[in-house]
């Protein structure tokens, strides 16, 4: 693997007034290749600052009133579905639905801007790919990259967990001795294999690696001013560390972002920073002594937050997480800009979606949002950019406003020729009966009644509205650990259920078992249902945020007794003691649906996975197997998801005698993973159904 000083490629910028932070030989080199270079005409103009950036990119000349000293930086947060979904492993699901694929979206996008919009850097915060181990998987990924290549835009990047062979997550961990860097077999990376060193070192703005290939930094220039950006791969070990200082150290004038996979999380209500032990560690370790660091960027954890944290010198580092990846179409090609504005002393901070606005029409639901507009996604960061580098900067230069906005223009022609699907009215219930009811219901309970707060006795019943597959809650039979007051009524509920409450189950504890659960009868006629003419599960959830993997990973919302090792057919390689119907909750915190199909031949069970749910907020789950189409999709507040599953029409019976268990389930025919939150509703029926018919929709 190569040193950090053992390349500098020429480069895009042709004219830099401060480069006494850089090595001589690449200051020859970028100076050399100012003189002489042209790239793409404009692209090069603007990547130094020149041309004519008051043009918008439909060409139109903008207002010189409105003149600033800005450019922008593109953030590229974890593309892994991206990758994975667009191969032949998966069907190519986004080519054969909207015949383009995120992932190429983004980097087009990027690269038929970076002129217009000064865009003179882009930065990849990791989890390149969803499995590490699947060569199609880095195919995608080489190909959306080598987009910005060939267009001589630069790029930095770096390995998420799930781009290195040993991918477990200590996502708590702040010890330096596990999954590092410093512990994986190089050879056998598959990442270094598709990003060597050697093609990093294409990038004109590549300034080095360390030993072990993972971590590298590059240097930019915009109007005179040099910036570096730190990127530090998946877990870095101490040598790594070492490693960054040292190049902080070798570059003492330049203004650092500190781009990671991991550093800050985000709460459990999906807004507020949340600060993990690993961050920590690094802010330790990294940031807090080197003033020249003033932002950090990382992905891994799902959504976006911000945090302004204080170094040893009394400035302001800003820290920000953002990552689509669980959003619809697994983020459905989201991607940032960050405009530095030096007029104005602000960062400006805009999430947008390139491949929303190419997508064909009558693909376009509610859920194709082209900008977002709230304010972990949409803002502005004061920062007095000369006052902030002073110290190890005092020559910063603030250029003369030259070029109109970015994001603002950015922003415009996104939108110029695409209107964003209305959202459809969403009315809550005018009374209890206030819901579509369908003749395929073969069963439906809901769950309130009873005083807000008292405990649901032992015995319950739960009528079916259907009629036939009543439910009660069972007795306490999990060694003591259950107790009556690990069910409750309550009159929380989902704001567009009929149903005015719900029950609250407190199983917090999965060893020693804790399930409080309820359960059809044993003759009830739902338990041999095989649903092989498709079939609507819907089901009212909120989880509560004292959830954690621990304690709570795959609770089961409903599960039917039996094992699918019992059905006839059943593949070999699957886990013979599992249930041939599963509607959980994972590790992760996903809506699993996995069930074994009931149709005849070899039967493989498959599953559909949500993105991750956040905590204490109601959700509508659907899902809808329709046989004429070969396919399950689950529905999350309305929303298809990305991760479902074809050939599984039906559900097998593996047990005459399996009921139904709502709260709970079994493994190996004993009882398992009772469920911890509040369930609104769950109605099935024999019948795919359209959202009209939903339990979200109205009678009328």
């Amino acid at each position: 693997m190569s040193s950090e000083n053992s390349s500098a490629s020429p480069s895009l910028i042709s004219s830099l007034r401060e480069l006494e932070g850089l090595p001589d030989r690449q200051r020859r080199l970028l100076l050399r290749a100012g003189l002489g270079l042209s790239v793409g005409g404009s692209a090069l103009l603007a990547a130094c600052g020149g041309g004519d950036d008051a043009s918008s990119t439909d060409g139109t000349q903008d207002p010189a009133a409105n003149k600033v000293s800005s450019f922008a930086l593109a953030v590229l947060p974890d593309t892994q579905f991206y990758s994975r979904y667009a191969t032949t492993d998966e069907n190519l699901q986004f080519q054969r639905k909207y015949g383009s694929t995120p992932y190429a979206a983004q980097t087009q996008w990027i690269a038929g801007n970076a002129a217009a919009l000064r865009i003179p850097f882009t930065i990849h915060l990791g989890d390149v790919v969803d499995q590490q181990g699947k060569p199609l998987q880095w195919q995608v990924a080489d190909s959306a990259m080598k987009i910005l290549e060939s267009a001589k835009v630069p790029y930095s990047i770096l390995a998420g967990n799930h781009d290195v062979v040993s991918d477990v997550d200590y996502a708590d961990a702040s010890s330096q001795s596990a999954n590092t860097d410093a512990q994986r077999n190089l050879a056998k990376e598959p990442y270094l294999q598709t990003f060597p060193t050697t093609r990093a070192q294409q990038q004109a703005t590549f300034g080095g690696r360390d030993p072990s290939g993972f971590h590298e930094y590059h240097v930019f220039s915009v109007d005179g001013n040099a910036f570096m950006v730190l990127s530090m791969s998946w877990r870095a070990s101490d040598a790594a560390i070492a490693w960054a200082r040292g190049v902080l150290a070798r570059h003492p004038t330049l203004p650092a972002i500190l781009s990671t996979h991991q550093l800050l999380n985000i709460a459990a209500d999906g807004v507020s920073p949340l600060e993990v032990p690993y961050g920590l560690m690094l802010w330790d370790k990294l940031i807090r002594d080197n003033d020249q660091i003033f932002m950090t960027l990382n992905g891994h954890y799902h959504g976006g937050a911000r945090l302004t944290k204080t170094n040893d010198f009394g400035n302001a580092v800003e820290e920000m997480v953002v990552d689509y990846q669980m959003a619809y179409m697994g983020g459905n090609g989201l991607l940032r800009l960050y405009e530095f504005d030096l007029t104005h002393d602000k960062i400006k901070v805009l999430s947008f979606s390139p491949w929303v606005t190419q997508k064909p029409t009558d693909t376009l639901n509610e859920f194709d949002v082209a900008v977002l507009t709230d304010p972990n996604h949409q803002f502005e960061i004061d920062i007095d950019f000369k006052k902030r580098f002073a110290r190890f900067n005092p020559n910063f230069a603030l250029p003369p406003a030259a070029n109109a906005p970015i994001n603002e223009r950015a922003k415009a022609a996104l939108l110029s020729n695409f209107t964003e699907p209305a959202a459809s009215a969403k009315t809550p219930a005018a009374d209890t009966a206030d819901y579509p009811q369908v003749a395929s219901t073969v069963a439906h309970w809901r769950f309130f009644g009873g005083t807000d707060g008292a405990v649901v006795p032992v015995g319950q019943v739960i009528d079916d509205e259907a009629g036939s597959n009543p439910i009660s809650r069972q007795p306490l039979a999990q060694g003591g650990a259950a107790q009556d007051a690990d069910m409750a009524w309550s009159s929380d509920h989902h704001h567009l259920s009929a149903a005015p409450g719900s029950v609250r189950f407190s199983n917090s504890v999965n060893s020693p078992l804790r399930m409080s659960s309820f359960a059809t009868d044993i003759n009830a006629p739902l338990n041999a249902l095989s649903f092989n003419d498709g079939y609507t599960v819907e089901a009212f959830l909120k989880i509560p945020s004292n959830w954690t993997a621990a304690n709570n990973a795959w609770m089961n919302i409903m599960e039917r007794e039996g094992r699918r090792g019992d059905v006839s057919g059943i593949d070999a390689g699957a886990d013979g003691d599992e249930s041939a119907l599963i509607f959980a909750i994972s590790s992760l915190r996903e809506v699993q649906w996995e069930v074994t199909p009931g149709t005849a031949g070899t039967r493989s069970p498959a599953a559909n996975f949500s993105g991750e749910i956040v905590t204490e907020r109601w959700i509508h789950v659907a899902i809808v197997n329709d046989p004429a189409q070969n396919s399950t999709i689950m529905y999350v507040e309305g929303a298809p998801i990305l991760r479902n599953a074809s050939n599984t029409n039906g559900i097998a019976v593996s047990s005459a005698t399996g009921r139904m268990i709502v709260g709970g389930g079994v493994y190996a025919n004993a009882p398992s993973n009772g469920f911890l939150g509040n369930i609104g509703e769950i109605r099935i029926c024999s019948a795919p159904l359209t959202a009209d018919k939903w339990l979200t929709a109205r009678r009328s």
